[in-house]
């Protein structure tokens, strides 16, 4: 494995890895995004979001060592964090702790779209 695509998985990974915390339960879940889990229905979606990051970090994390993973992992956690992005600035109005997100999944975006092209080129496949 070159370490391109191995920097990227893992600096995305431990993006992916840091809001898992949140399956901890509201109080958890309003400091890591700066709003009020006061209805326990937000909580529990905001808690699923939590743990499933918590998947998708630990699918990068598993996918440095098994080439089997790396191309599902690769392209899994660039659609994760390119779409919240994409979602985040089109509804736009967002608070500060949202803003971390969005910084954060840009630097996963980038980390993984180098990473993805690293691990095709290595792969003999022809990147345009």
């Amino acid at each position: 494995m070159n370490y391109v695509t191995a920097a990227g998985l893992l600096v995305a990974a431990v993006i992916h890895l840091l809001p898992v915390s949140g399956v901890a339960g509201a109080g958890t879940l309003s400091r890591l995004y700066g709003i009020d889990v006061a209805d326990p229905n937000t909580g529990i979606l905001l808690q699923h979001r939590a743990l499933m990051f918590g998947i998708l970090g630990a699918l990068m994390l598993a996918a440095i060592p098994w080439p089997s993973l790396r191309l599902a992992a690769l392209l899994v956690g660039l659609a994760s964090a390119a779409s919240f992005m994409v979602v985040a600035l089109g509804v736009g109005g967002y608070n500060d702790a949202i803003r971390r997100v969005v910084v954060a999944d840009g630097v996963a975006t980038v980390s993984l779209a180098l990473a993805l092209v690293a691990h095709l080129m290595a792969s003999g496949t022809r990147v345009p």
